[in-house]
């Protein structure tokens, strides 16, 4: 019976200590992206951040184009064989 009780407190302890302490970066990323420098708030984060909007974009406008070339194609009449 003893045993039983020792599990919940081991478990706890490999919890507590195994947790790594986080430092705060909040205020470091609250003074980036309210720094006046132009830029929109999407591209202040970096290189990074415009890499993925332009991906984005890129994926976007992509797949509008192929699904107006679908959608055209759909819309013709088949040729009748």
């Amino acid at each position: 019976m003893n045993h039983l009780l020792k599990v919940p407190l081991l478990a706890g302890r490999a919890f507590s200590s195994s947790a790594r302490q986080l430092r705060n970066r909040v205020p470091e990323a609250q003074k980036l992206f309210q720094e006046d420098n132009g830029l929109p708030v999407h591209l202040k984060g970096g290189t990074r951040d415009v890499l993925l909007y332009r991906v984005t974009m890129t994926l976007t406008i992509a797949g509008t184009c192929y699904s107006l070339y679908w959608l055209l194609t759909a819309s013709m009449p088949q040729k009748k064989a």
